[in-house]
């Protein structure tokens, strides 16, 4: 039975994580170099990570400084995020591309926040998949005879406590991204 709460917790910790990461994605407002994450570049023939091929910076609150250390990757660079979906039009001046965000309008910040609540029940519903896989699991142990009926129930009762754990996570690492948005 513990293996299986561990392997619950663990999988459900993956569901925040990737929660996490999504929200650090999410442009608002402020110079976030995590907005480049998802941007490749065809450096030499290889799709690479702007962070791998230059020093990323925050100049200012909403200006984000791309120095390659490589300079004649500079034009493919900011090729790469003219192509992308950022929203952010690149300025290059030879040595550097500064990416100025915008301040956000009440109807945009809107919208983020409504992404933001998809988020998170999307991953409340991954959430609640784990917990029906793990309850699966223990249902088939007790068919096999390796739990009794007191267990399964014992044990479909901590996976709850786990799920709701996970799930008021979720709410508070939405309801603080949401928070974040409003405020800017």
């Amino acid at each position: 039975m513990k293996e299986v709460y561990s392997f619950t917790r663990e999988k459900m910790t993956k569901t925040t994580n990737v929660l996490k990461e999504e929200y650090a994605a999410i442009r608002a407002g402020r110079a976030n170099a995590a907005v480049l994450d998802k941007i490749l570049v065809d450096y030499w023939g290889v799709p690479t990570p702007i962070n791998q091929m230059a020093a990323i910076s925050v100049a200012e609150a909403r200006i984000l400084v791309i120095q390659p250390w490589d300079k004649s990757s500079l034009e493919p660079i900011y090729k790469a995020i003219q192509a992308s979906d950022i929203g952010i039009n690149p300025q290059n001046d030879g040595v550097v591309i500064r990416l100025t965000f915008p301040a956000l309008t009440e109807d945009r910040r809107k919208e983020i926040v409504k992404d933001i609540k998809k988020l998170a029940e999307d991953s409340k519903v991954a959430i609640r998949s784990i917990r029906r896989d793990s309850i699966d699991k223990i249902k088939k142990m007790q068919k096999a005879s390796e739990i009794t009926e007191d267990d399964l129930k014992n044990g479909e009762n901590e996976l709850q406590k786990i799920t709701d754990e996970f799930v008021k996570k979720v709410d508070e690492i939405a309801s603080a991204k949401e928070k974040e948005v409003m405020e800017i």
